[in-house]
């Protein structure tokens, strides 16, 4: 559970950390690495994890309230299950729309949040979460696995079942070579230069990442379980012509098994139709889809129900002041896990979070369709 003690500035990490008896924590040297990450904290308003539908619609309440809000997402594109796993599923009940696909959604939402101009951090995943503040006046540290810190006043957690994990090859020993020379997104193309590379899948990320590979990688060899692919039509056509042209290499097999040493791989034994051979190379890619994980959240010290964040229904606050659950994320008695649900769950959240962030300041309730302060910030007005 979270714990806020005394006044001021407390720094509670809730994944480790000692403190003196007094409860405060005890004093060590500042090291050149930690200096350097204090100077590049990003600061603003509100971090949104997750930028879903209903993280999407928390940027648009926020902004009314002129509420600046960053948004993380471990996708590498914004939309969340929408956009990634149907971007062309009909949607029916959406107010307002009688059919809209999830990217149309998706893309509606985008649109009417370009006023507020919210900036998004993609392939990334939160891993950390430090409380600066106390209930009264909350603050947050928030810490990414690609190295990014943000503070802020308000947390909202957006992130429909969980955040996307990657789903790992069933090969031995796998986890070795994880981080090392087995990835599953590509943070640095830098990191691919002039490496040979296998990529696996038949999907848009294992074709999109050949393409935008091949020009810097040693070589690419792109592998799938069989000759047809999931990815759009002119992304395979290209891979195709620079198989042809004997630019790449294509094979239609499985992994079998990794070599190498020290995490550093050597090769990859892969099983086609004619038996099983090892591949030459030292970085591997597999793109073997997504599965959801409540991830990281979990140890952030909020009571968990289920797997699920229970929240007051007055202003979908958990258990912890100043952070937010919203969307699927969360439960509470007679919840509906409806895109709609979320929206009013954002609606509420924002009227909570302008009180943590403008605690001087009195809110006054307006519609965007009487007032002009409102459609100035739209810019309709």
């Amino acid at each position: 559970m979270l714990n806020y003690e005394g006044g001021g500035s407390l720094l509670l990490r809730l994944q480790g950390g000692k403190f003196a008896e007094d409860g405060s924590r005890a004093a060590r040297p500042c090291c050149a690495m930690e200096r350097d990450i204090m100077s590049e904290i990003i600061k603003t308003d509100v971090v949104i994890v997750g930028a879903g539908p209903t993280g999407l619609f928390a940027v648009f309440e926020l902004g009314l309230l002129d509420i600046k809000a960053h948004l993380i997402d471990i996708l590498p594109k914004p939309g969340g299950q929408c956009a990634e796993l149907y971007p062309e599923k009909p949607i029916y009940d959406i107010p307002g729309f009688p059919m809209v696909t999830g990217q149309g959604l998706v893309d509606n939402l985008l649109q009417q949040i370009e006023p507020f101009a919210p900036t998004f951090h993609y392939n990334e995943m939160v891993e950390g979460l430090d409380v600066l503040g106390t209930p009264e006046a909350p603050a947050f540290r928030v810490r990414t696995d690609g190295g990014k810190v943000f503070e802020a006043k308000v947390v909202i957690v957006a992130a429909g079942g969980g955040s996307f994990q990657p789903k790992r090859p069933p090969v031995a020993t796998i986890e070795a070579y994880e981080h090392k020379s087995v990835f599953y997104a590509v943070r640095k193309m830098e990191d691919f230069r002039d490496r040979t590379v296998l990529i696996v899948g038949g999907g848009d990320s294992a074709l999109d990442w050949t393409l935008n590979l091949h020009p810097i990688a040693k070589r690419v060899i792109l592998m799938h379980r069989r000759d047809d692919f999931r990815a759009a039509p002119h992304s395979v056509n290209a891979m195709r012509e620079l198989v042809a042209s004997k630019q790449m290499d294509l094979l239609i097999g499985q992994i079998a098994g990794l070599k190498g040493e020290d995490g550093q791989l050597s090769a990859v034994s892969v099983k086609t139709a004619d038996g099983v051979s090892d591949i030459a190379c030292d970085r591997l890619l597999p793109f073997f889809g997504l599965t959801m994980k409540l991830g990281p959240i979990a140890d952030w010290g909020l009571n968990l129900h289920e797997q699920l964040v229970p929240v007051d229904t007055e202003k979908f606050e958990t258990n912890a002041p100043g952070i937010f659950a919203i969307g699927d994320i969360n439960t509470y008695p007679g919840k509906l896990k409806l895109i709609l649900s979320g929206f009013h769950e954002a609606a509420l959240a924002a009227q909570k979070a302008h009180r943590y962030i403008y605690p001087e300041k009195k809110l006054h309730f307006q519609y965007t369709t009487s007032s002009t302060n409102l459609q100035k910030k739209l810019g309709v007005a």
